[in-house]
């Protein structure tokens, strides 16, 4: 294993973890990758944060294949296949965080009570339809939910976030659950106001240069 494999592997481990430092996950339930030279690399299966180690991220080739001593995220599918049809994309985030799966299993979308939603690409934050954990069923449904988003909730399920880095997608895995919560709160005031798709666009496009997406400096 080289050093840039090493920092990678490091970098998916820190992640892996921060979601259970923010409060995004328990136990073993969540799952990171990351986009790696010509595969990815992703956390494994049933290992909690806490005893996860460097060695213990996966390589997974995007054929799927992986080395027979190491057994893979559950949830390896949509990974890969989220990176394999999304070349822009860079890391993916999966979570079971309190306020989105509370939403996922009521099946709504999150529509734009507040214009950070433009954060997530468009006017809305959709719920993929149901389908079995680890499935191409779910993998599918879940592309279809991100079609011109970089989040989404799964039915009954959590949440996934895809970045163009692992900073990024844990970026919007936070603020995702963060919008969430007030959404939740904010139907026990009263009913939230809608924001226009024309105002949502307008904050997509001023958001192309804000915090992660800014450009490097040189």
């Amino acid at each position: 294993m080289d050093t840039d494999e090493r920092i990678a592997r490091d970098n998916v481990v820190a992640v892996a973890r921060d979601l259970d430092v923010q409060g995004l996950n328990r136990g073993t339930s969540g799952n990171v990758s990351v986009r790696f030279r010509d595969g990815l690399l992703i956390t494994p299966s049933g290992l909690p944060t806490a005893r996860m180690g460097s060695d213990d991220i996966v390589p997974m080739g995007l054929d799927g294949t992986h080395p027979p001593d190491q057994k893979p995220s559950s949830e390896w599918r949509f990974h890969r296949d989220i990176l394999v049809r999304r070349p822009e994309i860079g890391a993916v985030v999966h979570a079971h965080p309190v306020y989105c799966t509370a939403f996922a299993m009521c099946g709504r979308d999150i529509p734009a009570v507040h214009y950070m939603v433009a954060a997530f690409g468009g006017p809305s934050v959709r719920c993929a339809p149901y389908a079995a954990y680890g499935t191409a069923e779910l993998s599918e449904l879940a592309l279809a939910a991100l079609a011109d988003r970089n989040v989404c909730l799964l039915a009954n399920h959590g949440m996934i976030a895809a970045g163009a880095s692992l900073e990024k997608a844990l970026w919007l895995a936070v603020e995702l659950e963060t919008l969430c919560h007030q959404y939740a709160v904010a139907l026990q005031v009263g009913a939230p106001a809608i924001l226009s798709d024309h105002e949502i666009q307008a904050t997509v496009e001023r958001f192309r240069g804000y915090g992660l997406n800014a450009p490097a400096r040189a």
